[in-house]
């Protein structure tokens, strides 16, 4: 049987042609609000926010475009929405590690941003296991893995919202939203040594472990970052004595001199400085002395920048170490000898600072 069609018009068919479209493949074009990346590492821990930056466009910004409190935006499921804390898709942010958030714990893991920007200087920052629905029409508080309360400051003028990581420090940093005029900060730290040491131990066990030198940064990590201190010397122990490698050095025996001393064994320290003074070289030797000095033991300490005179006669830096060690031991007479000798040697300016500095205060300048 034959079908008859009425004429089409050119308008009806160019919206046939429209309603048609979903289904084929869409172009990439560029956006109003572009999509933006910025990432922070703190310690070995990278935090990544992923968002998207509509401009101001002389539009009133908070509590207009973005209204205060809860809304129902009028689509989706969600019958209350914060806001999505930038524009199309919901914004992200992502942690390697464990963190804390304005001191409260969050898991590792990629999380939906979302903000309640109250009137005044409030705001509640939102992270929620769903970090894949678009924007905050989806919005479900039973998805929350939580939510912390911050406060806002007043800033200079920011046409197109921006996030940036300030007061960054060793164990967190501030993840700052900036747009018009107002600056939302969402602190995160981590337990940066446990972490770091967490993964140092893995790593031993694997190819870097069989390096000596893995073995002593593991221990001086560890010693001066709040780790085991048993464990360090653990580690420096198989630095300096291992089973695949069996080297001590003039480093990895003063390093085993400081944990001693850490762990109050101090004359288990002393006992090493003859070992560690025989295999330093001129500048190793001056750093052995001073640190004999920090202990308070000026007796040796004189003994060894004594050495390191013998061994480089026409040096003025071992003069001047030698006249500081007099100096800090009480002896006027020998101090402003040697930092005299050092003079006479055309030290570099450091070096000449010091001995005219100290010479100075002995009343010798």
């Amino acid at each position: 049987m034959k079908l008859l069609y009425k004429k089409s018009t050119p308008m009806l068919f160019l919206a046939m042609l429209l309603f048609s479209l979903p289904a084929m493949a869409q172009l990439n074009l560029p956006r109003g609000s572009q999509m933006a990346k910025v990432n922070q590492r703190i310690g070995n821990t990278d935090v990544t926010v992923i968002y998207s930056r509509p401009s101001v466009n002389d539009r009133e910004v908070w509590g207009k475009l973005v209204p205060y409190g809860m809304n129902n935006l009028g689509f989706g499921t969600a019958k209350e929405s914060p806001w999505r804390a930038g524009a199309n898709e919901n914004t992200i942010i992502k942690f390697t590690d464990d963190v804390t958030i304005e001191g409260q714990p969050l898991e590792a893991g990629k999380y939906g941003l979302h903000m309640i920007v109250n009137e005044g200087n409030t705001a509640t920052i939102i992270f929620s296991k769903n970090h894949g629905a678009w924007g905050s029409y989806f919005y479900d508080p039973a998805e929350d893995a939580l939510r912390v309360d911050v406060t806002t400051t007043e800033i200079a003028h920011t046409e197109v919202l921006t996030y940036v990581f300030d007061e960054v420090d060793a164990t967190s940093a501030t993840a700052s939203l900036y747009w018009e005029k107002k600056r939302i900060p969402i602190k995160v730290a981590v337990d940066v040594p446990d972490l770091v040491l967490a993964e140092v131990r893995n790593q031993l066990q694997n190819s870097p472990g069989f390096n000596r030198q893995s073995w002593e940064q593991a221990a001086n990590y560890a010693m001066n970052n709040g780790g085991d201190l048993e464990e360090a010397m653990g580690w420096i122990d198989s630095a300096r004595e291992g089973k695949f490698f069996s080297q001590k050095t003039f480093g990895n025996t003063a390093l085993k001199m400081q944990l001693l001393l850490k762990m109050g064994k101090k004359d288990d320290a002393l006992a090493m400085v003859d070992e560690a003074a025989g295999m330093a070289n001129m500048n190793q030797l001056n750093a052995l002395g001073y640190q004999l000095l920090g202990m308070g033991e000026h007796d040796m300490a004189v003994k060894y920048f004594k050495l390191n005179v013998k061994n480089n006669p026409k040096n003025a830096n071992v003069y001047d170490s030698l006249g500081e060690a007099y100096k800090t031991k009480g002896d006027k007479k020998n101090a402003i000898k040697n930092l005299k000798k050092s003079l006479t040697l055309n030290p570099p300016p450091a070096v000449k600072a010091n001995s005219e500095k100290l010479l100075k205060e002995l009343g010798a300048g």
